[in-house]
Order: structure tokens, then sequence, then C-alpha cells
């Protein structure tokens, strides 16, 4: 899951670099504009991996490790 939602963050922060460089929307090109219902979708999933992101940044180290035995 963790996997996942990098790269829709990813994904989400590329495409917002282009509408602040070029003013070009990648998603809203690729499916008819920004109030289209696909496009509405694909936003709101990209925010909700947003907010996955937020819960990877407060974890302990940010990954998860196999526990390691100590001798």
């Amino acid at each position: 899951m963790d996997t996942l939602a990098l790269v829709l963050i990813i994904i989400g922060a590329l495409n917002w670099g282009l509408v602040g460089l070029f003013q070009f929307d990648v998603i809203a090109a690729i499916f008819g504009g920004v109030s289209e219902v696909v496009s509405r979708v694909l936003y709101t999933i990209v925010g909700l991996a947003g907010l996955w992101g937020i819960s990877i940044l407060f974890r302990r180290d940010g990954i998860k490790h196999p526990k390691q035995q100590t001798d």
C-alpha cells in the first residue's frame, strides 16, 4: 500500500509541477477536463494517497523492517 501511495503522490506532484510551470493539467487533458467524473475520481485518489503519505511520514522510521535478531 505504501508503494502505491508513493507512486500516486509522485504522479500528483508531477502533475502540479506541470500546472505551475506550464499551466498544463495532464489528468484534465487526458480525461476531458477538470470537472469530468473520471478526472475528479483520479484527483480524489491522488488526494487520498497524499493522506496515506502523512501516515508514512509519522511512522517511527518511515519504513517497515523485518524484526532483526540480536545476539
